[in-house]
């Protein structure tokens, strides 16, 4: 892995920070995720709160890491306000199987309306921060979210709490040039590779400006035009996506951008069958981030229960 401070990858803290929470652009998603689940749910409008009065616990049912606190807390302020949450594990924190999550206090109507929604929010979140955890041990502070995502930003978010990249948030948050950009200018690859890095508005790329190259030639084209046109100047990072290149052909990459003095230029972003089981061999191969779906998209939720007390 390169020699970095850090990597503009790194979004998580526009999102939320434990020091002060969700910022306000995750609350904004969570209202539309959290409407539209209550909503597919049958509820339409906050409960009233019926019933006596109750406490239930949420219980893991395997180890993994929590998110979704927020969410849920969230959830419950707008949509339950007779019901409280005591969290004996928030955000980011790791559990084992049988422990304690929260504790919800409040009237059974209550408990009851919103048992699944709570359940499956806290379950669906928690299962990627505890996937993005498992990659993240092996190549910690390397691999990234892409935008292929289920919820959008609460997916991100749970792969900040896991130890995980956010990639951009959002199609603002970065300028990306891929192939089919590449093809609407309507040349050749290369002339268009140099044309987009060239013409491109730095005030206007946000964190990172990243292109989409498909071979070595195109890759190399990449580094020495932005390298000239940057100089010494302030500029935002160019990323380099080498797309399905695998580890051995980008581990001969990263050797030829530094034979040629433009490892520095860029950042080396590794795309396209990032899985798992080869996660040490895309580790050692000297890319700066390994983006990959397979942190968020398909993976299981966490096991949990909600358990009401008889008394």
């Amino acid at each position: 892995m390169g020699e970095r401070a850090s990597l503009p990858h790194d979004r998580g803290h526009l999102l939320w920070t434990a020091e002060d929470g969700p910022s306000r652009l995750l609350t904004g998603s969570m209202d539309r995720w959290v409407t539209a689940v209550l909503g597919d749910d049958g509820i339409d409008g906050p409960l009233m709160g019926f019933g006596d009065k109750k406490t239930a616990k949420i219980v893991a049912r395997s180890t993994g890491t929590v998110a979704g606190a927020a969410v849920v807390d969230y959830m419950l302020q707008i949509w339950a306000p007779g019901l409280n949450a005591t969290w004996r594990a928030g955000d980011g924190r790791r559990v084992s199987e049988d422990d304690t999550i929260v504790e919800l206090h409040g009237d059974t109507e209550s408990l009851l309306r919103m048992e699944r929604s709570v359940l499956n929010i806290l379950g669906q979140l928690s299962g990627i921060a505890t996937e993005s955890a498992k990659w993240a041990q092996i190549a910690s502070g390397q691999v990234a979210a892409t935008r292929k995502t289920i919820w959008g930003l609460l997916d991100k978010w749970a792969v900040h709490l896991g130890g995980g990249l956010t990639h951009r948030l959002n199609k603002d948050d970065a300028k990306m040039i891929k192939e089919n950009d590449l093809a609407s200018l309507g040349s050749e690859s290369l002339p268009a590779i140099v044309s987009a890095l060239t013409e491109a508005n730095l005030e206007e790329c946000g964190a990172f400006l990243e292109l989409e190259v498909t071979n070595e030639k195109e890759a190399i084209v990449a580094a020495t035009t932005w390298k000239q046109r940057t100089g010494e100047n302030e500029a935002p990072p160019l990323v380099l996506m080498l797309d399905n290149f695998g580890p051995e052909r980008c581990k001969e990459m990263v050797t030829e951008m530094t034979e040629m003095d433009l490892r520095d230029s860029v950042v080396l972003e590794a795309s396209g069958n990032i899985v798992f089981e080869d996660l040490e061999e895309w580790r050692e191969c000297g890319v700066d981030v390994l983006s990959t779906s397979a942190v968020n998209r398909g993976v299981s939720p966490m096991d949990m229960s909600m358990l009401i007390d008889h008394d």
